[in-house]
């Protein structure tokens, strides 16, 4: 009778942990998900936000190409 309860609980356990999934984030692009905060009324800040991502996620060409776009185009 016990070998009975000990083989539907290890059943019941086994079902529980095979059902369970994990969860991955959605920004798999850290200078995505970074830049996405970056969002601001003053290009300055924003120019200041975005350099910090690419120096945050390693993306130097990104920066340079982004800062000297803006401040070209004034």
């Amino acid at each position: 009778m016990e070998m009975k309860k000990v083989a539907a609980v290890l059943l019941v356990l086994f079902l529980v942990s095979s059902q369970m999934v994990s969860i991955e984030g959605d920004a798999f692009d850290c200078y995505d998900a970074c830049s996405t905060g970056c969002v601001n009324r003053d290009v300055r800040t924003m120019l200041r936000c975005d350099r910090k991502c690419a120096i945050k996620c390693d993306r130097k060409k990104v920066a340079v190409t982004g800062a000297a776009a803006v401040e070209g185009s004034g």
